[in-house]
């Protein structure tokens, strides 16, 4: 008997415990702002995340394009909204990250304007090479750089500039930084044998399956899933990293039991065929949803790093 009461008890506990999703629903649509133009991957994981969102709640969500500053417009008017659950936002951690690094005193918004809600995928971003270059590391481009009056490296985001401006200023390097409009245009280059090495997110996977290219370092904070064995640029000596991961957060003041309620949604739609395929074919990686108290550590973590990029 005693067994038994206790059994259920902890049943009971149990289902205290638990979540309060179940007890709150929207009082109808629910909107999604996307912080870019349509058309984009933004737009096209946003789109996606929001249809499967609703498959698997039975609730009915509106998207909404609300381009402009990388995403800042749209976390501007996000943070002064009612912080009901009915109005939510995508975008990307980087142009926020640096805009409260160069002109905090300009945002109207700071971190703490937000409820984060999740993740939904981190674009990947790799260090590359032609695949017969004379380096196949970080530190061995470096060398040759030096030898050789200078690498040429391709990038197509400011992040990527200064992480390249660490690497120059605490290697003496002298690598000469060459702009592009895109991972594809940067691929184009080395191939092309008119730079050294670019960074690239996701467009050098093709040709460096067919080995025509080959990876020196993951920008990112981790290595890549599809290079294990490639040492990220931390790990070979510099502290310092590029991780644009694609987030979703609310105005500050949400209810817990809508944010456990909308963040589940969130989770539950990630591991839809739908959305895995289309990560997948975006940015050559899979779903990850950090959940919204680790967001909101990788945003606190994001925004020291972002300062270290800026030599803050």
């Amino acid at each position: 008997m005693i067994r038994k009461g206790l059994a259920a008890v902890a049943a009971a506990l149990t289902f205290a415990a638990a979540p309060a999703a179940a007890d709150w629903a929207p009082d109808g649509p629910i909107t999604l702002w996307i912080g870019f133009g349509a058309g984009g991957e933004t737009d096209t994981l946003g789109r996606l995340l929001a249809k499967e969102m609703g498959a698997a709640t039975g609730w009915d969500f509106v998207v909404e394009n609300k381009p402009g500053g990388g995403g800042m417009a749209m976390f501007t008017q996000l943070a002064v909204t009612e912080p009901d659950g009915q109005t939510i936002g995508m975008g990307v951690t980087m142009p926020v990250l640096v805009n409260l690094t160069v002109r905090a005193d300009e945002v109207p918004f700071d971190l703490d304007s937000f409820d984060y809600l999740g993740t939904v995928a981190l674009a990947q971003v790799a260090i590359i090479a032609k695949a017969d270059a004379p380096f196949d590391t970080l530190g061995e481009l470096i060398d040759w750089s030096k030898a050789n009056g200078g690498a040429l490296v391709a990038f197509d985001a400011k992040p990527q500039e200064l992480l390249m401006n660490v690497v120059n200023g605490q290697s003496d390097a002298g690598t000469r930084l060459v702009s592009t409009k895109s991972s594809a245009e940067g691929l184009q280059q080395v191939l092309g044998g008119h730079v050294q090495a670019a960074f690239n997110a996701g467009a050098h996977i093709p040709s460096m399956e067919a080995g025509d290219v080959k990876m020196l370092a993951s920008a990112n904070g981790q290595r890549h899933s599809y290079a294990p064995d490639v040492a990220t640029v931390q790990e070979q000596g510099f502290d310092i990293y590029v991780d644009p991961w694609f987030y979703v957060a609310a105005p500050a003041g949400l209810a817990d039991d809508a944010e456990a309620a909308l963040s589940e949604a969130m989770a539950a739609a990630l591991q839809s065929d739908a959305l895995k395929e289309a990560i997948e074919n975006a940015m050559n990686t899979e779903p990850s949803d950090k959940g919204p108290a680790e967001t909101k550590a990788m945003m606190v973590d994001g925004l020291k790093n972002v300062g270290t990029l800026f030599g803050k």
